[in-house]
């Protein structure tokens, strides 16, 4: 498993992550196994968010639950989650209190006495940054959060953001698959006037962004063929990518699994693959492109198998 200290902070990470965010309905022994294979992948870093699950902070609460860590083992794990999202609604809240609160109740949910990473959960269009920063320096100074970031900005709300937050935006979590790749896809195909990949989804090039400014892209997921239209492996709907992936799979000995992660892994920006799924085995066939040395020609090759213009 490729590891890599997180700019910002002292957190050793690996580059393929465990998702949690669908075990609310798993067995305390399903939730060990999956946790257990993960960790044995080398995959000990977990991400949640408190709408996580039927209720809030039900994904945080079974993971606590099944797990029972000790205080050496919590030591092991760097545990990320998310706070912003209001479910009634549903709408976003980065005020201080809603922020604090959410972390507070996380804490109690996890059964720990620090978050490693709080990202902001989505954009929310009525944000007071100046509010982030007081909830951001509470939660820092009360040894509450050790480091923080954002999920789905701009650079835009990144720079508004870090106007008035002191501490290092280290994280943004991101949707990136092979099939749905905008945030790359569109440096690609740049200034192409007819071309509807060179349109500008992101507020302007914030895989670059993330790079110049030291953020870890986080990859959401990783194997979707679109915003939650499901998977592309395998799919019908992809023949031409998944047989590249299949050659491919077969030319390094490993699952197409591996491949799609190490699609996103190969970039030189030293991203992390966020895991979705809750199939031990899948896990372990997803970490197994951690460190997959795709040569560009195939990972272009793939880019347009998935119907990506190289110009």
């Amino acid at each position: 498993m490729k590891t890599f200290t997180m700019p910002g902070t002292d957190i050793l990470a690996p580059n393929v992550v465990l998702g949690l965010m669908r075990i609310a309905d798993k067995s305390e022994d399903d939730i060990r196994e999956l946790v257990r294979t993960a960790r044995d992948a080398g995959i000990d870093f977990v991400d949640h968010a408190d709408v996580y699950g039927g209720e809030l902070h039900d994904c945080e609460r079974r993971f606590a639950e099944a797990m029972a860590l000790s205080p050496s083992q919590r030591d092991e794990i760097t545990i990320q989650t998310k706070a912003g999202i209001v479910t009634d609604g549903p709408y976003y809240d980065f005020s201080y209190d809603h922020l604090v609160q959410s972390a507070e109740r996380s804490l109690a949910a996890l059964r720990t006495d620090r978050i490693d990473i709080l990202l902001l959960h989505r954009p929310d269009a009525l944000v007071e940054p100046e509010e982030v920063a007081r909830a951001f320096d509470a939660l820092e100074s009360s040894g509450k959060v050790r480091a923080f970031g954002v999920s789905n900005h701009t650079p835009g709300q990144i720079d508004l953001l870090r106007k008035y937050v002191r501490q290092p935006i280290v994280a943004n979590q991101l949707q990136l698959s092979i099939t749905h790749a905008p945030i790359v896809a569109q440096g690609v195909a740049a200034n192409m006037l007819a071309e509807r990949q060179a349109a500008t989804l992101d507020g302007g090039g914030i895989v670059d962004y993330c790079r110049l400014h030291d953020i870890t892209i986080q990859a959401w997921s990783p194997f979707q063929a679109g915003f939650f239209t499901g998977v592309f492996l395998d799919s019908p709907d992809y023949p031409e990518l998944n047989a590249v992936i299949d050659r491919l799979a077969a030319q390094y000995d490993v699952p197409a699994i591996a491949i799609a992660t190490a699609w996103i892994t190969r970039h030189p920006a030293l991203m992390q693959v966020v895991l979705g799924t809750t199939n031990p085995e899948r896990v372990a066939g997803a970490a197994q492109g951690s460190e997959l040395p795709l040569t560009r020609a195939e990972w272009y090759e793939l880019f347009r198998a998935a119907g990506h213009l190289v110009p």
